[in-house]
């Protein structure tokens, strides 16, 4: 059983940010840029894609609890976290 998750953001053509949380980072976001049918059906067509950001999360109930989170973050704390103005320790 891995414990080894990582939680990451993914920036769409639109500039979006996409929340996700995987054991294999590099993996999932090859996965989201190919599409269908393993990549996220909300990234599908919004290419190009940019992985902007990546940490280690623990293992799955913390990296889902810390996505959940991220996820309901203001635009703004999302773009602090990509830029390293913020880091995962100083939110938890």
């Amino acid at each position: 059983m891995a414990t080894d998750w990582s939680v990451y953001l993914v920036r769409t053509a639109s500039g979006a940010l996409y929340t996700g949380i995987s054991t294999d980072v590099p993996r999932r976001f090859a996965e989201h840029q190919a599409g269908a049918p393993k990549g996220a059906r909300s990234l599908r067509g919004k290419g190009p894609l940019e992985l902007v950001f990546s940490s280690p999360a623990g293992d799955r109930s913390h990296a889902s609890k810390l996505e959940w989170h991220i996820k309901r973050w203001p635009r703004q704390r999302k773009e602090a976290l990509v830029l390293g103005v913020l880091s995962l320790p100083d939110v938890l």
